[in-house]
């Protein structure tokens, strides 16, 4: 039965309400990252599949609009194809996001890393990266967090057991942020 699935969308989406801090870090979350961006800083955004995709919808609703016209928003997401194959040739897939982070991050941007297992060692690496480099690390993870747990600077855990019902409370995550960070840029 196919409505189970649905059903099993909202209680994991309830379970992600209960615990009220989730909700509290969705202000503190996007008070930063528009900080980030009001100060010339840059949003970064990694993942693999479909967290991949995630970090591109996140990036262009930024750059391009949410809900209102409004200038566009510094957030690139490492998605592309000649930037991965070359760096996965010469150096390895763990290295693809990490190099990516040295190359365009700065002190002071942030970067939003997604992983619904927590333990992909390519965005491990870019986390550690962005750290080195003094950036702030907003990360989505599932499964517990993973080897991700408590890396970052703030982090959001999505109940469930399979990656759709991670990656859909992560959208719903990112789109509240998108919200958040339009809210306080046009407070400033």
């Amino acid at each position: 039965m196919l409505a189970k699935s649905i059903i099993e969308a909202h209680e994991a989406l309830a379970e992600f309400i209960a615990d009220r801090s989730n909700l509290e870090r969705l202000d503190v979350v996007s008070r930063e990252l528009a900080g980030v961006l009001r100060s010339g800083g840059k949003l970064l955004a990694v993942g693999n599949g479909g967290s991949m995709c995630d970090a591109m919808h996140f990036c262009e609703e930024l750059t391009g609009r949410f809900r209102d016209d409004r200038p566009p928003m510094a957030a690139i997401a490492c998605s592309d194809p000649g930037h991965l194959t070359c760096v996965a040739n010469d150096y390895g897939y763990d290295e693809v996001f990490a190099r990516w982070v040295r190359g365009l991050g700065r002190p002071g941007d942030a970067l939003v890393a997604l992983s619904t297992s927590g333990n992909s060692a390519n965005v491990i690496r870019a986390v550690e990266a962005a750290r080195e480099l003094d950036m702030r690390v907003v990360l989505l993870l599932g499964k517990g967090g993973g080897k991700l747990a408590g890396t970052g600077h703030h982090q959001w855990i999505a109940p469930g057991e399979t990656a759709d019902r991670i990656q859909e409370i992560h959208m719903l995550v990112l789109h509240t942020v998108i919200e958040g960070i339009e809210l306080h840029v046009s407070k400033s």
